[in-house]
């Protein structure tokens, strides 16, 4: 019952990851660290992720902008063994809160305009977004905010953005995985969490032909959103610990 509820889960996050492009992680991370603990939940959910990016590059294959991603994956490779050591040396609420702040400029910066706006454009842009979203995915598997700042600032078509970082994510992942090691859990889990996660990614990829892209902009901002109060919710629990 109880892994089933935590498939239920992977299957709604693998959903909305298709459809808006991120939140994966931030969807299955409750569910995850509650049945499996807080180390192996979040080593759990980077897995996942690596899962549901591998089905959802296929589906959307062909609207993947190249020049864009590959900028971003540079950067958030070269930053994500930083944010694994950083893990490892700062204890846990002093990292959630620098976590999250760092979420929170990121999100912000695209309101101030002028010259701020501007960090969040271009080539430029991608490398600043890309270098906060893999010192995040290493440190947390929560990447979204950077590179939802990121499409926003740099008015990247939603549909596109979606599909092209679903390779960002499959990089971030997989170097995550190398850094923080496999799960533990039963191999059974693994699998049927797996099977679910690309269940939902098939079922995100038909609401994406009837779900409106500012619709999808929107929901995909409001996840960033509740991915940091999720992580300043964290700190403040890792605080009172």
């Amino acid at each position: 019952m109880i892994v089933a509820l935590a498939c239920l889960a992977a299957a709604v996050a693998g959903a909305i990851q298709r459809l808006t492009g991120l939140a994966f992680v931030l969807v299955l991370i409750g569910p995850a660290i509650l049945i499996y603990g807080p180390i192996e939940g979040v080593t759990i959910a980077v897995l996942l992720a690596v899962v549901a990016a591998l089905v959802a590059v296929g589906s959307g294959w062909r609207l993947i902008d190249w020049d864009r991603t590959l900028w971003l994956l540079i950067a958030g490779v070269v930053a994500a063994p930083l944010g694994a050591l950083v893990t490892r040396l700062l204890p846990e609420p002093a990292l959630l809160f620098m976590i999250a702040g760092l979420a929170v400029l990121a999100l912000l910066t695209p309101r101030f305009g002028g010259p701020v706006s501007a960090m969040l454009r271009g080539r430029r842009g991608a490398l600043y977004a890309g270098a906060a979203a893999g010192f995040l995915h290493a440190s947390s598997g929560l990447s979204g905010p950077a590179l939802a700042a990121y499409a926003v600032g740099d008015r990247w078509e939603q549909r596109r953005f979606a599909a092209s970082a679903q390779v960002v994510f499959l990089s971030y992942g997989l170097v995550s995985v190398v850094l923080r090691g496999l799960p533990s859990a039963p191999v059974s889990d693994l699998m049927w969490l797996s099977l679910a996660t690309a269940a939902g990614i098939v079922a995100g990829t038909f609401l994406t032909r009837i779900v409106p892209a500012s619709a999808a902009r929107t929901l995909m901002l409001w996840c960033a959103w509740a991915g940091v109060a999720v992580v300043f919710a964290r700190a403040v629990l890792a605080l009172r610990a």
